[in-house]
């Protein structure tokens, strides 16, 4: 499992994770499309938001492998923000490449971008 360097393990002064410290022995944790509805709480809306962030800043629009990013984070923006880059698409594999979707996160979360560069 590829571990991110770098990449920030949770939203600062919460419990909302964003990275996992090992691979579990029986295999990643699926990724499944969760369903976003609108009475969301704000801190979740939040974490989602800087999670997106995050992955623009670290990656920007290229190909990125799963690793030890959380299925259950990327799960809430799966097929959305973000999406398979590889064709087919292996949603049990740590190796697995996702790629972040600029004009959908852009439009779901436009605060993550703001005077932000990928890369930075």
């Amino acid at each position: 499992m590829l571990k991110h360097r770098g990449f920030p393990g949770r939203l600062p002064g919460t419990d909302f994770q964003f990275t996992i410290r090992r691979a579990n022995p029986k295999g990643a944790t699926p990724l499944i499309r969760r369903e976003r509805f609108r009475d969301r709480k704000p801190a979740d809306r939040r974490a989602d938001a800087a999670f997106v962030q995050a992955l623009w800043e670290h990656f920007g629009d290229q190909p990125f492998e799963r690793g030890n990013l959380d299925a259950g984070r990327l799960s809430w923006l799966l097929g959305r923000e973000v999406v398979a880059a590889e064709d087919p698409f292996d949603s049990q594999s740590y190796e697995a490449l996702l790629r972040l979707d600029i004009t959908a996160a852009k439009a779901a979360f436009p605060d993550a971008f703001d005077g932000t560069e990928a890369g930075e």
